[in-house]
């Protein structure tokens, strides 16, 4: 039974004041090193506010080494800001509020797709502990808009908002993988056709008048990502820091990408019927950040929402509180670390770090079992695979 309209949205403002109660502490320190990560209240908001050039009001894709490392909707709302907000204190303010009213328009649409897990997004720790890090909530919520739309076959709509995600935060580009395969599945080749084309048109729209004048900048933030090398929270990192040495590690994180992605398919194709993309998403983000050079603390702002519109059965939730102790063990974890490598008397040590980024991954993949397990209890058994794929769907509720 899904919570009532009212108490939902008062536990969505008591959240968003919980996370920046948490937050605030840093700004009587202004967000100095390493007591911003002792505290955990490190927030890119302010950092970047000076680092990026928007104490000056400065385009944010003009510098080639200072160029913000954000797609250009993000960085447009960060330059927008700057013209109201003129300190950190302010700057951080400003955005924080934006982002929290951003944050229950996001709940609101969750609580659309899956009312009777809705609850669990404005009550999860880890998503209460990371809501002010930085603006991935701005691509957020136009991802979980397009998927309530998809579901109900409002194409056009969903291809409009994955399009602006992407131009916020590129990770919802891997979401085309499910959509293609559930719009082929129900044998809708145009609409494949279609969603493709203006999820790119918009895309191109978007992101050229950037690209075009600034091309350096724009291009910086997809160069950092093909350039980086094992970064924080990643499982090529705790590799590294238990004493597994890796080489061409670009390589291989596209080789486990890839894997991970024809695993996806192959669950894909083993289902009887065709999933929503609502109950599908979560898998495919997982393993894209399981397999990634990076897991930053935020992440699990966009993993949050979309395992709860991925569960379909109350015995499951015991995968999602366990994946939610993982997380915030390691929202402590890597604020610890920090802190430690930035010369605070205390701290958590490499190997620490290192272990509860295993558990932490351990975890997620636990919860992706689980729900793969849950629909898979409903696999084919008889008919060919060309019957299979082109199996009518069920009906979104």
């Amino acid at each position: 039974m899904a919570m009532r309209f009212k108490w939902f949205l008062a536990l969505a403002v008591f959240s968003s004041l919980i996370s920046f109660a948490k937050f605030s502490h840093c700004e009587g320190s202004n967000w100095a090193t390493p007591d911003q990560y002792i505290h955990a209240c490190y927030s890119d908001l302010p950092s970047l506010f000076g680092d990026r050039g928007m104490v000056d009001n400065a385009w944010p894709y003009s510098s080639e080494t200072k160029s913000v490392e954000y797609p250009v909707i993000t960085g447009l709302v960060m330059y927008v800001t700057s013209f109201v907000a003129h300190s950190p204190i302010s700057y951080f303010n400003l955005n924080a509020i934006l982002l929290a009213l951003i944050f229950i328009g996001m709940l609101l649409v969750v609580r659309k797709i899956r009312p009777q897990f809705a609850y669990l997004v404005p009550i999860a720790p880890a998503m209460i502990a990371s809501l002010y890090i930085n603006w991935d909530l701005w691509a957020i919520i136009t991802m979980m808009l397009s998927i309530y739309w998809f579901d109900r076959k409002q194409y056009l709509y969903s291809a409009l908002a994955l399009s602006i995600s992407i131009s916020t935060k590129f990770l919802p580009v891997f979401l085309l993988l499910p959509i293609v395969f559930i719009l082929w599945r129900q044998n809708k080749i145009k609409e494949i056709l279609k969603y493709l084309l203006v999820t790119s048109t918009l895309w191109i729209a978007i992101n050229a008048p950037i690209a075009l004048t600034t091309p350096t900048g724009w291009w910086r933030f997809y160069k950092l990502n093909m350039e980086r090398q094992a970064d924080w929270g990643s499982l090529w990192l705790a590799l590294q820091q238990l004493g597994l040495g890796l080489t061409n590690l670009n390589y291989l994180a596209i080789l486990v990408l890839l894997i991970g992605m024809t695993s996806v398919a192959i669950f894909l194709f083993e289902l009887k019927f065709t999933p929503s993309l609502a109950s599908v998403a979560f898998i495919v983000l997982s393993v894209v950040m399981i397999a990634s050079k990076v897991y930053s603390p935020q992440y699990v702002l966009w993993l949050t929402p979309l395992a709860a519109i991925a569960l379909t059965n109350k015995k499951d939730l015991h995968a999602f509180w366990i994946w939610q102790i993982a997380e915030t063990m390691y929202h402590v974890a890597i604020w610890q670390h920090l802190a430690l490598v930035t010369n605070a008397h205390f701290g958590l040590p490499q190997g620490g770090y290192a272990l509860i980024t295993v558990i932490r991954i351990a975890a997620t993949a636990y919860l992706v079992g689980t729900l793969v397990k849950r629909a898979l209890q409903a696999r084919n058994t008889q008919g060919s695979l060309l019957d299979l794929l082109f199996e009518a769907s069920k009906p979104y509720p």
